[in-house]
């Protein structure tokens, strides 16, 4: 994820662009740049960190006059987030400059063609890539609109774009595919970003670009056109009544609904490039060479606990690979066990937290592997790790992550499967099958999600009232009941508890009461029984019963919530949104702050 907003018309370009990106800078803050055409030149300004590091670059008089140009903000996935893969990137010969926020999943093998032809490159990006090869295209072809369209059939993966040519000032050319861009139509003046807010000052007419589409405008007139053929498209425009704040949110109330909102574009750029049906295989190419481990020990600390938790069950029963998972404050100060193939793996939404380095880096003093999976290029736990899987996620503004844990559930599942295929332990119709879940998730998730909110809302009034919270769950949904407790602490400060169901009798079910509501995972699955007995017990003494379920099952309970049958584990990736959406829509109900709870951090960087 990030932020693109390009400009043409008869404002000064640079604080038009600077104002859109700092708009934008929720969606990427580790670089920024802008480029602008002047005289027939490009003039090309980037900076890694935040975006005050680029307005201090920012001098001449060409800044002043120029009335066109493109900016972004950068949430790095391909390349260090240093100014060299800071976007916009020109191509070899300063003709074009393009700012991209997508993932192009086949820009090795372009980027090998491309040299072939004595392209060189000064970054790591996809993105230098994509602009090298438009180049390219236009010794082929007669316009950049017939360069654009060869150059994209010729991309995997998404992107949304957009270019300028220093031949054709005050031109801009944009497309999207599977990433998010928006045309501003103004007076005079006409934008293209991927957020409203960027442009929202100066226009509320926008018209939503769709996937396959080109957009070519100048500060007169804009025109969309097909990219299969380059026929004219009509398009609406439609009138936003959004403020600046409600636009950086996309309309939702907080950051927290609108990122859990989020996770079907998750699930998809995570899968990214990782499927192939035509093989019945996982790709993660980052591991390539990397011996299958005898035993893998994960290391992680909140959420990320949680998440390795879950990817215990999947690891040992798809891979067969016995796995330990470790509370990361507590493995820092234990004494290591030489195990011979032995691999560790360091989970962290930032890649920065202080318990987790720690314990990262007494396993590599002792010269031993680590596989690390965050969300953030270039953080420490990338840095430090022999090899890592980077969960594209994007940034969570909200405190309580939502979309991190979801990307590291579905990158944990990969996993599982690249190393059962490795092992040769599953069976082809296994691995199909498992493929084409992974591949309608997202959707399925996607039609879920309003149903489920609105479910929430039902609920949530009638135990409002409750000091204190049971969440049960056996098995894989063990780890996500200990999750929906704890966002339920985070943001609506009830005391609230995750417990494996059949530990009820060793104690805690001593607390039940009518006053103390119980919130059970209820799968349908080969533990429905046990579970189900768990709950007479609760039912017995008189305790509340919320029941997330698959439809068809029978139990006695008071508030039966059903989600869709996808099987275990997929169906862990409906159940983990309902438990956020549980907990946020609680929290609004009592009139918390959700998106910065009290007390909390979002990174905890310090021991």
């Amino acid at each position: 994820m990030c932020g693109i907003i390009a400009y043409t018309g008869h404002r000064p370009a640079v604080p038009v662009i600077i104002q859109g990106l700092k708009s934008l800078e929720y969606r990427g803050y580790d670089s920024a740049g802008l480029c602008f055409c002047h005289l027939e030149r490009l003039h090309l300004f980037r900076a890694a960190g935040k975006l005050h590091f680029l307005e201090q670059k920012l001098e001449g008089p060409q800044v002043l006059h120029a009335t066109s140009g493109i900016g972004h903000t950068r949430w790095a996935t391909h390349g260090l987030p240093n100014e060299t893969n800071a976007h916009p990137h020109l191509d070899v010969h300063d003709n074009l400059a393009l700012v991209h926020n997508g993932i192009i999943e086949n820009y090795q093998q372009l980027k090998a063609m491309l040299i072939g032809t004595g392209c060189t490159f000064r970054s790591q990006t996809d993105t230098e890539v994509m602009v090298c090869l438009i180049s390219h295209a236009l010794n082929q072809h007669s316009s950049i609109r017939q360069a654009l369209a060869w150059s994209l059939s010729q991309v995997q993966g998404s992107y949304a774009f957009a270019l300028i040519s220093r031949n054709h000032e005050g031109k801009v050319w944009a497309a999207r595919k599977a990433s998010p861009l928006i045309l501003g139509a103004g007076t005079g003046e006409n934008f293209v970003a991927s957020d409203i807010p960027a442009f929202l000052p100066f226009t509320r007419n926008v018209v939503f670009l769709e996937d396959g589409e080109l957009v070519e405008m100048d500060a007169g007139q804009w025109t969309v056109y097909d990219l299969s053929n380059l026929e004219p498209v009509s398009k609406q425009i439609q009138r936003i009544d959004w403020d600046v704040q409600s636009a950086q949110k996309g309309g939702y109330k907080h950051f927290m609904l609108k990122e859990i909102f989020e996770q079907p574009q998750v699930l998809t750029d995570c899968l990214a490039g990782r499927l192939d049906f035509k093989k019945y295989r996982v790709n993660l190419s980052e591991l390539e060479g990397l011996p299958v481990p005898s035993r893998l020990h994960i290391m992680a600390c909140g959420t990320s606990y949680h998440a390795g938790l879950w990817g215990r069950y999947v690891l040992e029963s798809l891979a067969r690979i016995p796995v330990n998972v470790e509370i990361a404050s507590e493995f820092r100060y234990k004494e290591l066990v030489d195990e011979p193939g032995a691999l560790y793996l360091s989970i962290s939404q930032s890649g920065e937290t202080a318990d987790t380095l720690a314990g990262q880096r007494m396993v590599r003093e002792r010269g031993l592997p680590v596989l690390g999976l965050c969300n953030v290029v270039g953080s420490s736990v990338a840095r430090e790790s022999d090899r890592v899987l980077y969960t594209q996620a994007g940034p969570e503004i909200s405190v309580a992550s939502t979309k991190a844990m979801c990307s590291q559930l579905v990158m944990l599942y990969i996993l599982a499967l690249y190393w059962a295929q490795s092992r040769n332990v599953i069976t082809p119709r296994d691995m199909m099958a498992s493929l084409g879940t992974l591949e309608s998730l997202a959707f399925t998730l996607d039609t879920q999600l309003p149903g489920m909110q609105k479910r929430a809302q039902e609920i949530c009034p009638h135990y409002s009232k409750a000091q204190s919270f049971f969440f049960l769950g056996r098995g894989i949904y063990y780890p996500l009941a200990l999750e929906g407790a704890l966002k339920l602490k985070e943001i609506s400060y009830i005391h609230a508890q995750g417990y494996p169901a059949g530990e009820l009798k060793h104690g805690p079910i001593a607390l039940i009461e009518p006053e103390v509501p119980t919130f059970a995972l209820a799968l349908d699955n080969f533990l429905l029984d046990k579970i189900g007995s768990n709950l007479m017990e609760v039912r017995a003494r008189k305790g509340k019963i919320i029941a997330l379920t698959n439809p068809g099952v029978q139990l006695e309970i008071d508030e039966k919530w059903e989600i869709p049958q996808l099987g275990d584990p997929l169906n862990s990736f409906l159940v983990l949104p309902a438990l956020q959406l549980f907990a946020y829509e609680m929290a609004v109900y009592l009139g918390k702050d959700v998106d910065q709870p009290r007390n909390l951090a979002k990174s905890v960087t310090v021991e």
